[in-house]
């Protein structure tokens, strides 16, 4: 996985048809996704439950690009491992998740993934700043997390902070929540290159019609390009 600033789309599987997960995978990856996004939530540290170790390993051999594992979990030392094994290429977890982020980032990177920190709309730029050799990427939440298809809360100003303190490190910066070809715009003049949409790029769509996956990425991609 080499580092570059290209936009890179970032499909959401929660928006996908959980009976079919291995071909909507499949389907987003032939209509243009660059990574695939998995959102892991425990139904403690989020209100919901999504996906365990099982089931992410289940989906990697549907994923030919980047398996990007977002968790929303507390604690999260205890499951890197399993997450190491069920074949995750970035693994990221929440500052706010525990009090060892150091740690936990230090920990990703011993078990062979990348480490991403993701912050919560209510936790400033600040809270990353003796992280940055130590993350791979910088997950800016722009809906408080837990659930897909809500609206769009504008973080650009973070954005910005974090774009500045980064500087030529080999840093994305992520944007989940509320991604559309209206906000990506926003995201990426601040200084995002990696954008998370779930409804934005499911919605209409199907295993049977995936022309439409195509049709909605292409979307975001040329709204980002105008940035």
């Amino acid at each position: 996985m080499s580092f570059d600033r290209s936009i890179k789309i970032a499909p959401s599987i929660l928006s996908a048809d959980f009976a079919n997960f291995g071909q909507e995978i499949r389907a987003i990856e032939a209509e243009g996704a660059d990574w695939v996004h998995v959102d892991v939530m425990d139904g403690h540290f989020v209100p919901n439950l999504t996906f365990g170790p099982a089931a992410v390993k289940a989906f990697r051999p549907h994923v030919k690009t980047v398996m990007d594992v977002h968790l929303m979990i507390a604690p999260v030392d205890p499951y890197i491992d399993a997450y190491a094994d069920a074949g995750a290429d970035v693994l990221t977890a929440h500052v706010e998740a525990g009090p060892h982020i150091h740690r936990t980032l230090q920990a990703i990177r011993g078990a062979g993934m990348k480490a991403g920190v993701a912050l919560n709309p209510g936790t400033p730029a600040e809270a990353v700043a003796h992280l940055l050799d130590l993350t791979d990427l910088i997950c800016v939440m722009t809906v408080n997390p837990g659930f897909g298809g809500q609206k769009f809360i504008d973080m650009t100003a973070k954005i910005r902070s974090l774009r500045e303190m980064i500087g030529d490190r080999p840093v994305h910066i992520e944007i989940d929540g509320g991604v559309d070809p209206s906000t990506a715009p926003l995201v990426v003049e601040a200084g995002a290159d990696v954008l998370v949409a779930g409804s934005a790029v499911f919605r209409g769509g199907s295993v049977d019609a995936p022309q439409v996956y195509g049709e909605n990425i292409r979307k975001i991609r040329e709204a980002a390009a105008t940035a």
